[in-house]
């Protein structure tokens, strides 16, 4: 007769194989798994692809234009979603085609002489970042204009590819409840919000650790 030790050691080794089966299956997924093994990033923006344009309506016609990139980078880890870093625009640049207009947009409205920069520092985005790919996220962060900070949530949509990046983001300011004035004038009305339109890319590098 056999001894009952002898009978189950083959069911033991079988126990053990699948064990160590499932445990390498674990393994292999964990090193698979999005954002497991996502490294930092440092996406930097190039001035000649990065813009902010900017459209305010009124009672005759839409005035639309734009403001210069002064300086850009941001710094992402996929793996918290944490996001820092700054993009500053150029207040003084803005120009709408039309120079009498946009004097008084500059002396008036933004007071650019005093206040020189408008800019944007993320601190959180929510949603998955696809790499390589294009993603839909919520960017939270603090928006900067006549001296003063905004806390905004902006959707974007950004494409990450292996060594660029590209994204878009379509949001208001309401710059008169932010303490601005409203140009309008007895035969003009524009509106207390301005819409703006931002396009940036660049070029990606890996953070250092």
């Amino acid at each position: 007769m056999l001894r009952k030790d002898f009978l189950m050691k083959p069911v033991h080794q079988s126990i053990l194989r699948f064990s160590g089966t499932v445990a390498a299956v674990c393994f292999l997924w964990a090193l698979c798994a999005p954002g497991a093994n996502a490294q930092a990033i440092v996406l930097q923006c190039d001035p000649a692809l990065t813009t902010a344009k900017f459209t305010l309506g009124d009672v005759l016609h839409t005035v639309h234009g734009e403001f210069k990139v002064k300086a850009c980078e941001f710094h992402f880890d996929p793996s918290s979603g944490k996001l820092d870093g700054e993009i500053v625009f150029d207040a003084t640049s803005g120009q709408s085609g039309n120079d009498s207009r946009d004097r008084k947009m500059h002396k008036a409205v933004l007071e650019s002489a005093r206040y020189p920069e408008i800019g944007f520092r993320p601190n959180h985005l929510a949603g998955n970042v696809v790499s390589p790919g294009s993603s839909s996220v919520q960017v939270h962060g603090m928006f900067r204009i006549h001296g003063s900070e905004h806390e905004i949530t902006v959707p974007v949509d950004v494409k990450l590819e292996p060594e660029r990046w590209s994204a878009s983001a379509h949001f208001p300011v309401p710059y008169v409840d932010w303490g601005m004035k409203n140009p309008s004038v007895l035969f003009l009305r524009v509106g207390d919000s301005v819409d703006i339109e931002f396009q940036g890319s660049g070029g990606i590098r890996t953070s250092a650790p």
